[in-house]
């Protein structure tokens, strides 16, 4: 432990020690309200009606998220302790389905039960639910506000555990990086904008490549496991005409390809999507606010599983599976003048999915037998409003919200045969609706330096498709969907404290949420033998369900603190989470037990320097606790400690020279451990060297 601080002391220092300034905010503005008194964060492009509707919950702002070349944004966001994702791997290795994000302990699967968005546009895959990290990279973001915490009604349904918003920054100029990497690893990345006429028009591009690392620990080996080569990229391009003085038209198209697998034959992930959003936004400084909003999302993603034989010498296809799927929504959103402000906030939004999966199974050597065709639909409609008063003479801010949806889970089918011969299983699942109810109550109470806070808040999740109606498998574990799942619900509340002085900042909250139906794999038996809804599951391995808990209870402490002093800014989080499941009849085996993937604690150390003088630097370190692989708790996963670090050179006004490490002192981060004790570790130390060019 000592030995890895002064590592990342020792590698920051002398690049802070000659660092002439700090970086400048960025040019986005978002609300920082663990600061006693909120300023805006001016966002270019962006272009989202702000609002205070979060001022009393915990809320984190990160404006410095480029902190070398070959970095991606999900490994910046695990900077905030108690943000997870399912696996602790990131998108280079994880497979894409487990890349879910949660906050606060409220995991169990791979579905986020945060709500991501990107200027104001909800993320998450249509599909299932998870998030495709690797297509951020392409996007030049100026700044990220992380909510902790449920209740967030104006952004739609789904912000369970929080919502984390990502913004879009314009540029007038450009950017280039090439550099080079461990195991043969590339990344280049570009963004060029400027002005048109009365309005900009930005693009952005990545593409990043690898060999890859063997997943499964050396001692483990056979001649089954190699490398897990990945190669993603994406390009994006938005647009930005002025329509009056406080009317704008914002629109955005992208698109990513990802292509990666497990290290084994039969194991290769394939994401494809295409992505485009329309706003009109008239933001008057006083008189009516509005935004109204379209948006597309289209994916087609294809994924193979593999049975690895005991010995790890010999590899088969258990399974193929081929999933598209369509996501539509849209929102509108009006803010009365009341005087000189805007306190109310008033709307209605729509979200569609469509999708299915399309699965070859039961194979004999490399011939599958079965097919199984399975899918449905989801619709959700929502109105909102939320009201913010502040009052400035006696620092006293609150906030109101409510929201209801009528949501409606289509009908649904799932087909399965055998090639050549009879049909097993052709059954029309029910149609279902129902109304849910969702809301916030918040106080931000500030005098001097000091905020103190306190928020309740109730949301609800739909299900995913993928919930519904795709199985899965993990090596020989498999498990079934359920197309009888209910609606996730939360209750949750936290208080918290802020203080801020000069460069200091220092936030603490304490929080409990019960998330009532919470959707988990549920482990029902064990192989050899066939199981309904999987097929075949071998001998040792298991089988599951994806089946609603009776709960989940999570409470615990989130802690933050920043010091600037000079060019010099020290950071730390830490996150201690107590979440356990409450269970009975069929999942009674999990009563009391921890969630799956969620550590106890998380803390994370951050040292950085600003690049406008000649040096500038990075250093992180990291601690992830245990967890726990499975809904049990026979395969606990260890802790991990990890340290990454970097330095830039400027060359040339605008040409610099970096190097940045990942995990630099190689430590074994478990990912993953199966029934059988093979164990997977997320990325061992990478190193970086390249070059950026700026105009």
């Amino acid at each position: 432990m000592i030995r890895l601080v002064l590592g990342v002391a020792a590698l920051a220092m002398p690049a802070a020690a000659l660092a002439q300034e700090a970086a400048s905010d960025s040019d986005i503005v978002i609300a920082d309200y663990r600061r006693p008194q909120p300023q805006d964060i001016i966002v270019t492009g962006g272009g989202l009606l702000s609002g205070s509707g979060d001022a009393g919950q915990a809320v984190a702002v990160l404006t410095d998220l480029d902190p070398g070349l070959g970095a991606r944004v999900e490994n910046r966001l695990r900077d905030e302790a108690g943000l997870v994702q399912f696996r602790r791997s990131d998108s280079r290795s994880a497979h894409p389905t487990s890349q879910g994000v949660t906050l606060r302990g409220l995991g169990g699967n791979a579905s986020s039960r945060a709500l991501v968005t990107l200027d104001g546009v909800p993320q998450a895959d249509p599909f299932g639910g998870w998030v495709a990290w690797s297509a951020y990279d392409a996007i030049r973001l100026g700044g990220v506000a992380i909510t902790r915490g449920g209740g967030s009604g104006a952004d739609g349904p789904g912000a369970l555990a929080g919502t984390v918003a990502l913004y879009s920054q314009m540029t007038d100029g450009g950017e280039a990086s090439l550099a080079y990497g461990s195991r043969d690893g590339w990344d280049a990345a570009f963004s060029v904008g400027t002005r048109l006429g009365d309005g900009q028009v930005a693009v952005d591009g990545r593409y990043s490549r690898g060999d890859g690392f063997v997943p499964v620990v050396e001692r483990q080996r056979g001649s089954a496991d190699r490398a897990a080569p990945y190669r993603q990229g994406g390009l994006g391009v938005r647009l930005r005409f002025d329509t009056g003085p406080d009317s704008r038209i914002e629109a955005s198209v992208r698109g990513f390809s990802d292509r990666r697998d497990r290290g084994t034959d039969f194991t290769t992930s394939t994401v494809d999507g295409i992505d485009a959003s329309l706003r009109y936004l008239h933001e008057p400084a006083d008189g009516l606010q509005w935004l109204a909003l379209g948006y597309v999302q289209v994916r087609d993603f294809d994924t193979g599983f593999a049975s690895v034989a005991a010995n790890r010498n010999s590899v088969a296809p258990a399974l193929f599976q081929q999933v598209p799927t369509t996501g539509l929504g849209a929102r509108v959103e009006l803010r009365p003048a009341f005087g000189a402000a805007n306190p109310l906030r008033i709307g209605a939004d729509w979200r569609r999915t469509v999708g299915r999966t399309e699965e070859d199974y039961f194979f004999t050597g490399l011939n599958p037998g079965r097919h199984r065709s399975a899918g449905g639909s989801s619709d959700t409609v929502g109105a909102f409003a939320e009201w913010t008063s502040g009052g400035e003479d006696d620092g006293l801010l609150w906030t109101l919200s409510g929201r209801v949806d009528q949501w409606w889970i289509g009908t649904g089918y799932r087909h399965e045969y055998n090639f050549g011969g009879s049909t097993i299983t052709d059954a029309r699942i029910a149609a279902r609706q129902g109304w849910e109810g969702s809301g916030r109550a918040g106080v931000r109470w500030s005098a001097g330096d000091v905020a103190l806070r306190a928020a309740a808040y109730r949301g609800w999740r739909l299900p995913t498709l993928n919930e519904l109606y795709r199985p899965f498998r993990v090596g020989a574990h498999a498990t079934a969907a359920n197309e009888a799942l209910a609606p996730e619900r939360l209750w949750g509340g936290e208080i918290g404290a802020d203080w801020r002085r000069g460069g200091t900042k220092l936030s603490v909250t304490l929080f409990a949420n019960r998330l009532d139906n919470a959707i988990a794999n549920v482990t029902l038996g064990t192989g050899p033998g066939n199981f309904p809804g999987v097929g075949f599951v071998a001998a040792g391995a298991s089988y599951s369900q994806r089946q609603n808990l009776d709960a989940i209870d999570s409470k615990g402490a989130e802690v933050s603190a920043e010091q600037r002093v000079g060019p010099l800014t020290l950071g730390a989080t830490y996150a201690f989470t107590d979440a356990r499941v409450a269970a009975s009849g069929a999942a009674a085996a999990l009563d009391r037990k921890r969630p799956a993937q969620i550590a106890k604690h998380g803390a994370s150390l951050s040292l950085r320097a600003g690049d406008a003088g000649p040096f500038g630097g990075f250093a992180t370190l990291r601690y992830i606790g245990r967890q726990n692989e499975d809904d049990l708790g026979l395969q606990p996963l260890g802790d991990a400690l990890t340290v990454d670090a970097g330095m830039s050179l400027r060359l040339t006004q605008g040409l610099r020279i970096e190097a940045r490490g990942e995990n630099i002192f190689d430590a074994l981060v478990p990912a993953a451990l199966s029934s059988a004790g093979i164990l997977e570790r997320a990325t061992p130390r990478t190193l970086w060297v390249g070059i950026r060019a700026a105009y």
